[in-house]
């Protein structure tokens, strides 16, 4: 049985951090999955094609190219709560910018805007994963992650349904009306703005990282060969490739979910973004749940390995466009990507000690996979159909595979 169940979840002094740092999680699900329809929205106010709209994705993700070795240094230099506000701060800053990009109607505007939302989204993703790790014993990290990326599920479950709600369910065929878009962004901006406030005002206790020290030497996070640099650390250099691949299933499946549901089983844009948020994002939910629990018993790194190899058997099975199955195939999808991205972002940090920091921000980078994917798949629906483009994030899976099966481990 895993060790995890003998040791708290957390500790009492740090209950008001971590439910703050959590909600982080909740706000960047709820960003990511509203870029998703804009990336439908896009399609038909500005009459782009699905490799175009796929700029959507590319804006938000490749900011964490650029974004993700700058929130870890500053992290490391003004601390994890510095980290968070700065996040959050251009989180609200590119929101804000919707405004004017839907007064000229500008897509590159649009993009620039996005793309800023991706700089606060990638620091945040940055800070948030240390930071939720270090509130408590390194032993019981791999579920404070876990549990917080429970929460990230959620606000993937409300961005398609507030995104559906106010861009989708008044589409009028042919409007070029962006003011839902302007609407909608200047209140998430608010929003955002409001818990940068409130968060500064949190005292965080000085925290004992984890990852650095540890009640014994079998349970500490520590660097065990003295000199030895971050990438010679190989589960860590795997980990950041796996992540990289991860993302770029999980952009490319989540950015044509709705032009895949209307052509394979007839839904209406505005129902499959509810179909998006309700059912496909609850089967993330669901699988963060159990997997959460399954870890108590099984070994993280075995069940990264088992829902990968799901994933592939659910891609053969959606690309076929069997209609209902392959619907049904489609949100199992879901399931199966639930406990991937934590679980390779907790298996890369084993060990690292002084280098843990540096190595959050190098997982974090490794969602600019998210950035070109989406364009292949794109790319091969407008040329083949929705349906045959779900056959490329196998190939992502077969690497998610490798990495949970033999690369994962930490070589001292």
């Amino acid at each position: 049985m895993n060790d995890n169940i003998k040791v708290p979840f957390t500790e009492k002094k740090f209950l008001v951090t971590i439910i703050f740092v959590t909600s982080l999680f909740m706000f960047w699900g709820i960003a990511i999955t509203m870029a998703d329809v804009l990336n439908k929205h896009f399609q038909h106010t500005m009459s782009l094609s699905k490799t175009q709209s796929a700029f959507v994705q590319f804006a938000v993700f490749g900011a964490y190219a650029v974004m993700g070795i700058p929130a870890g240094l500053f992290m490391k230099r003004f601390g994890y709560q510095k980290g968070v506000l700065l996040g959050l701060s251009l989180f609200a800053l590119g929101a804000f910018l919707f405004v004017p990009a839907a007064n000229i109607s500008s897509f590159a505007f649009f993009a620039i805007a996005l793309f800023i939302v991706g700089c606060g989204l990638s620091t945040l993703e940055t800070v948030a994963h240390p930071f939720v790790a270090s509130l408590g014993d390194q032993r019981t990290s791999d579920l404070r992650i876990n549990f917080a990326q429970t929460f990230n599920a959620v606000g993937a479950m409300i961005g398609p349904v507030i995104g559906g709600y106010f861009l989708l369910s008044n589409n009028v065929e042919g409007s070029t009306d962006l003011g839902s878009v302007k609407t909608l962004y200047t209140v998430i901006g608010a929003v955002i703005l409001i818990v940068a406030i409130s968060f500064s005002f949190v005292k965080v206790p000085a925290l004992t990282d984890p990852h650095a020290v540890a009640p014994d030497s079998e349970a500490a996070n520590i660097d065990t060969v003295p000199g030895k640099g971050l990438f010679e650390h190989k589960h860590f250099v795997w980990a950041a490739i796996a992540q990289f691949f991860n993302v770029a299933a999980q952009a490319g499946t989540w950015a044509f979910f709705i032009n895949y549901s209307h052509e394979i089983i007839g839904l209406s844009d505005s129902k499959a973004s509810y179909y998006m948020g309700f059912f496909f994002m609850g089967m993330m939910l669901a699988g963060r749940i159990i997997g959460t629990f399954l870890m108590r018993f099984v070994a993280a790194n075995k069940l990264l390995a088992a829902f990968a190899i799901g994933n592939i058997l659910m891609c053969v099975i959606v690309a076929q466009g069997f209609g209902m199955v392959s619907f049904v195939a489609l949100l199992m999808i879901n399931f199966f990507f639930s406990i991937m991205f934590p679980t390779i972002f907790s298996l890369g940090l084993k060990n690292l000690g002084a280098h843990t920091q540096q190595a959050s921000s190098f997982i974090s980078m490794g969602v600019v996979g998210g950035a070109f994917f989406p364009f292949l798949m794109g790319f091969i629906a407008d040329q083949y159909g929705t349906a045959h483009a779900y056959y490329t994030p196998i190939v992502c899976y077969l690497i998610i595979f490798l990495f949970s099966s033999r690369f994962y481990k930490v070589k001292h």
